[in-house]
């Protein structure tokens, strides 16, 4: 990863044309729009292509610039100079925002397996430990998705930091799912950064607080080079207090689109860097809370971290391209747009996935000699619906036997490790495994 090349300065170009009428007049006679197409260019990729109207690169560069600037919101969200950043919506974001309202928001198109209170645990679980796993890499875990699955889902404890960094992610995830309805505070804040942070710190006492002036953090790489200087330690009380009041929708400002006020927050937070470590997790995790806190309810099953560690260097780049052009948060916006949508996609495309595999169990067990037809039939249902609880009358009531029948169906599932039971009282029930799918495979 690079530095981006900065833009050339507007107030520079402005002073070489404007006594150049022939020039200042070729730049107002190309009527250009703030975009190219349908792409927001930053300098480092429009340097690149060729300009219209016989414009020199940086002529082109200001035309879009002076564009721009007469569209732009400005937020309450200041940079270490006291500028605002600030943002306008050309397209595709209104049509990616009513994608996502469409498609995040209510019940439209939404998959059954995730609306069925029968199957949705085991999505969002899975949702919660994809997320955790994936965000975690993003901040240098490293760690198979196997071992951290089987860390998680069978609650051994973790046997190093990366371990750690994921379990707390996975327990972030649970706790803001109780928040979603609370508001933003700097306790709410602390609280989750705590959780992120258990256990992973050097020194612990640096969890759940502001970093302090003399824990001088900047975002680099191996070599040395800065990316980003966050604001002064003495200036993150002042600046977390605006960004709260921004989240709860307090002040002024206008109406900013839910989705949109999200990734703001996302950007807010790791762009004050407030802790010592943690806070692009943090950042990511504040950005589920309020989409959730503003009803987007499919976010409990969607993780961005796996589309943004399939291009960390495009997620880089965006929050460099904001910052190299006077705060222009567009390039960000745009950027976590099209990991929203990519997200809401891959969504769809693992239900459709497990939904067809399924599917496909369900024929072959039709060919497996070793179970007969009942008990074929109770596991078929017992895949779509994880958490029944069978027990020997139900299973006896559903195919019409007698007792000892339905009895030895369901202690035979039970020796063939497809099925867990549990005496409570004087009746035994039985549940399907974790990993029924898993085992039957072995069958089948």
């Amino acid at each position: 990863m690079k530095m981006p090349e900065s833009p050339p300065d507007i107030s520079t170009i402005w002073e070489r044309i404007r006594d150049k009428p022939d020039i200042f007049n070729r730049v107002l006679a190309a009527d250009l729009g703030p975009s190219v197409g349908r792409r927001y260019l930053h300098w480092d990729k429009l340097s690149y292509y060729t300009p219209p109207n016989g414009l020199s690169p940086e002529e082109w560069w200001f035309a879009l610039k002076i564009r721009r600037r007469a569209l732009f919101k400005h937020l309450p969200l200041l940079d270490k100079k006291g500028k605002s950043f600030k943002y306008l919506e050309v397209d595709p974001i209104p049509e990616s925002l009513h994608k996502i309202d469409q498609g995040a928001g209510g019940f439209i198109q939404m998959p059954e397996q995730i609306t069925n209170p029968d199957t949705k645990d085991q999505y969002y679980v899975s949702s919660l430990i994809e997320e955790a796993i994936t965000s975690s890499q993003l901040e240098g875990a490293a760690t198979t998705r196997e071992i951290a699955k089987e860390m998680i889902k069978t609650g051994r404890p973790p046997r190093d930091r990366s371990e750690q960094m994921i379990l707390n992610n996975f327990k972030t995830m649970q706790r803001i799912g109780k928040l979603k309805n609370e508001r933003l505070s700097k306790e709410l804040i602390f609280e989750i950064h705590r959780i992120i942070t258990d256990k992973t710190l050097d020194a612990a006492s640096a969890t759940g607080r502001f970093r302090k002036a003399d824990e001088r953090i900047v975002v680099g790489d191996m070599y040395n080079e800065v990316f980003h200087d966050p604001p002064l330690a003495q200036e993150l009380q002042h600046r977390m207090t605006a960004m709260c009041a921004f989240a709860n929708c307090e002040g002024p400002g206008g109406f900013i689109h839910p989705v949109i006020r999200s990734i703001i927050l996302h950007f807010w937070l790791a762009y004050d860097h407030p802790f010592v470590d943690g806070n692009g997790r943090a950042a990511r995790a504040l950005f589920y809370w309020s989409m959730l806190h503003h009803g987007f309810w499919l976010f409990e099953f969607i993780s961005i971290s796996q589309i943004i560690r399939k291009g960390p260097a495009k997620y880089a780049r965006a929050f460099l391209y904001t910052e190299t052009d006077e705060n222009d948060l567009t390039y960000f916006i745009l950027h976590q747009l099209d990991v929203i949508q990519r997200a809401i996609h891959e969504l769809h495309e693992y239900i459709k996935r497990k939904t067809e595999r399924l599917q496909t169990i369900e024929r072959q067990l039709r060919g497996i000699a070793v179970l007969n037809h009942r008990q074929r039939a109770l596991i078929a249902h017992a895949l779509r619906h994880h958490q029944y609880r069978y027990t020997i009358k139900s299973h006896q009531i559903s195919h019409n036997v007698v007792y000892q029948t339905s009895r030895a169906d369901l202690l035979d599932l039970q020796k063939r490790g497809l099925f867990d039971s549990q005496k409570i009282g004087k009746t035994w029930y039985f549940t399907p495994v974790s990993d029924l799918e898993e085992k039957l495979s072995h069958l089948v």
